[in-house]
């Protein structure tokens, strides 16, 4: 869809043709002559309309409105995560046909990030996944316009907001797709569309190539399938070629049964879902194109299908990751953490300022964290410090987990170097844990997303999580940097 950000006095609004107007009234609303300030004070003052966040009051055709609706929605202290939760009620009001142009405008001179949140609140319930249906109903709502009293104070963060819109979607688009449309070679085409833009370029390693760097956890994840595994490898060039760049590394288990170890079948069909971690990298990518930011990035992303067969890895079986490091594999459901091992040893050839590794990785820290927060591991303070700040700012927020060393205990093999699975306590800690015996001296920090990536029930479906934190954590990593280089 598409987002314009338009200078418009609160005056002028009424006369705006739209298929719906929509004034967000916050806490402290002092009420104007115009007419929608009138209209709006008159509904307060009837306690037909409140000012907390999510309070709605629908009007068809109001005189001197050039709108054929009107919705008037309380949006609470005027805060960006109070507005947020006013958007998303808008949401049955979108469903009815016919609303294609909507103008959104504030009763109080909204700030920055408000605006953002409108833009992607807007496009979250909006969106419509059509790919494999017959006859496709595609979102009604096509365009919006934000209305603010000076462009110039909003318009960096309107901008990050589309951008961050157009990464989300295409990170949900891949994310909604069934395993038979996502597989790994599709999904390294997708990769590939992004290079159509000059400043990314995408390279895809096959599995003689991926035999060839002698990566042999994420080929024996691989091992059971059918379908081809696809190592992606994607830069993008926004800095000097000099410039450390920033890895991001996402989990791209195409299907996830568990393997051997198959997981039940109630609820199997969900882990499509499991190449969340992949999608994030992909939208991230889509977004810097918008954003073109003065930073190099790096993405990787070890993509197969985690099958049984009789060709598939077997509980007990020991196998030599990229980096020489011998795993023994107690459990095949515990895959995505041997594919990733061998990208983050992969990883190391760049000379990172920073790895994030994201990944779609632990029951244990949706048991943990919900769907709320994606659990957040890091070796480094000043990294997890700018990632749990950029999850705030995008409200796409993390959590910040332990990693003693003391976790790492139940990691021990009589077999080999380590085994890829602890016992059931502190699950997610685990798994970070083994993890970080494949980093190298550089900051690292894994992403569990697991809870965050995707909703079951009836509102099932990808989240674009955490697209959100990583543009905004790159945004501001390549602000920092450019203000550096002129310090010098």
């Amino acid at each position: 869809m598409d987002f314009e950000l338009k200078t418009l006095a609160l005056a002028a609004a009424p006369s705006q043709r739209c298929d719906l107007l929509v004034l967000l009234v916050a806490e402290g609303f002092a009420p104007g002559q115009d007419a929608l300030s009138s209209l709006a004070a008159l509904a307060l003052k009837q306690g037909d309309l409140q000012t907390r966040a999510a309070s709605l009051l629908q009007c068809y055709a109001p005189p001197g409105v050039a709108a054929r609706r009107v919705v008037l929605l309380g949006a609470g202290d005027g805060s960006a995560a109070a507005v947020r939760k006013a958007v998303l009620a808008l949401a049955p009001v979108l469903k009815v046909r016919g609303i294609q142009q909507l103008v959104a405008v504030f009763a109080q001179a909204p700030q920055p990030d408000v605006v953002a949140v409108v833009v992607r609140s807007l496009a979250e319930i909006s969106y419509v996944y059509t790919s494999t249906k017959s006859k496709p109903e595609p979102r009604s709502l096509a365009r919006a316009v934000i209305g603010v009293p000076a462009k110039a104070e909003v318009r960096d963060a309107f901008d990050t907001a589309v951008a961050v819109v157009a990464g989300v979607e295409f990170a949900r688009e891949w994310a909604n797709r069934p395993a038979n449309h996502a597989t790994p070679t599709l999904l390294g085409d997708a990769a590939r569309s992004l290079a159509k833009h000059k400043s990314i370029q995408c390279k895809l390693h096959g599995p003689a190539q991926v035999a060839k760097l002698g990566m042999g956890a994420f080929m024996a994840v691989a091992q059971g399938s059918s379908e081809p595994l696809r190592f992606i490898e994607l830069h993008y060039q926004g800095a000097a070629k000099g410039q450390a760049p920033v890895v991001l590394v996402g989990k791209g288990i195409t299907f996830d049964s568990g393997g051997i170890s198959i997981k039940p079948a109630a609820g199997m069909d969900e882990m499509k879902f499991d190449m969340g971690g992949a999608a994030s990298v992909l939208g991230t990518f889509r977004a810097l194109v918008e954003l073109t930011p003065k930073i190099n990035v790096v993405g990787l992303i070890p993509a197969c299908e985690n099958l049984p067969d009789g060709k598939a890895v077997k509980p007990g079986d020991v196998v030599t990751s990229m980096s020489g490091q011998t795993i023994e594999i107690l459990n095949t459901d515990a895959e995505g953490r041997l594919a990733l091992c061998d990208a983050l040893a992969y990883a190391a050839r760049f000379k990172p300022a920073a790895v994030v590794d994201i990944a779609t990785l632990t029951g244990a820290c949706v048991v943990a964290l919900g769907g709320v927060r994606s659990g957040l591991f890091a070796n480094d303070e000043a990294l997890a410090a700018q990632l749990q700040a950029a999850g705030e700012q995008a409200l796409d927020p993390c959590w910040r987990m332990p990693l003693d060393d003391d976790y790492a205990e139940g990691l021990k093999s009589a077999f080999a170097d380590v085994a890829n699975v602890a016992g059931r306590d502190a699950g997610a800690v685990t798994a970070a844990k083994f993890l970080q015996r494949f980093v190298g001296s550089y900051p690292w920090a894994h992403l569990d997303i697991a809870g965050t990536a995707w909703k079951s029930g009836a509102a099932k479906g990808a989240t674009g999580r955490p697209v959100g934190l990583l543009v905004h954590y790159l945004v501001t990593a390549a602000s920092v940097s450019r203000g550096a280089g002129r310090g010098k």
